[in-house]
């Protein structure tokens, strides 16, 4: 038999469509736009919005590079697809500042000199705020005493590390980003 025979009588696959349109609420402005299904909130924020400043580093979610605030709360951006987001509030570094004043963690990073290379600073202030959201209501860490009565955690440098563990510095700007953090809730 003719192999070209045999698939003669084969229907041929329906076309399936990749994309979808999503509205996504980046940095306070609402943009509708069709993304890829694959495309991750990282890959949208930084080649459809020009957001650089989220970026890029280990693109497992082990490393904080990523990190920005979906809907209040800290996400590593490059495992979190775009077409899942529909609706959501993404604020990324760029986002934060209000107009020329930068965000109190924003100028406290500054103010401590808690950067070198500036390459995980962006995910590493990202955490910070959302850490500080989280704190403010409440959820517990690692370290949290059991004992502590409902209502907002206190931050010292142990529950600040253990918070902000999932950002790496490869620099080694550790104990000065645990500083801008405290000059920040103080």
């Amino acid at each position: 038999m003719d192999s070209l025979a045999l698939g003669a009588d084969l229907e041929p696959e329906p076309v399936v469509d990749e994309h979808s349109t999503v509205t996504l609420f980046v940095n306070g402005e609402e943009t509708t736009l069709t993304v890829d299904h694959r495309a991750t909130v990282l890959e949208t924020l930084r080649e459809r919005f020009g957001l650089t400043g989220a970026k890029k580093g280990c693109d497992h979610g082990q490393c904080g590079a990523c990190t920005v605030l979906v809907d209040g709360r800290r996400i590593n951006s490059c495992l979190l697809l775009a077409v899942t987001q529909d609706g959501a509030t993404v604020t990324t570094v760029e986002g934060l500042a209000d107009g020329e004043s930068l965000h109190p963690v924003q100028q406290a990073f500054v103010e401590r000199d808690a950067l070198q290379c500036g390459f995980c600073t962006p995910g590493q202030i990202c955490s910070a705020v959302g850490m500080l959201g989280e704190a403010a209501d409440g959820h517990a860490s690692h370290v949290t005493p059991p004992d502590t009565e409902t209502g907002p955690v206190a931050l010292d440098a142990d529950e600040i590390r253990e918070r902000m563990s999932g950002n790496l510095c490869r620099c080694g700007a550790y104990p000065r980003i645990v500083e801008a953090i405290e000059d920040v809730i103080e």
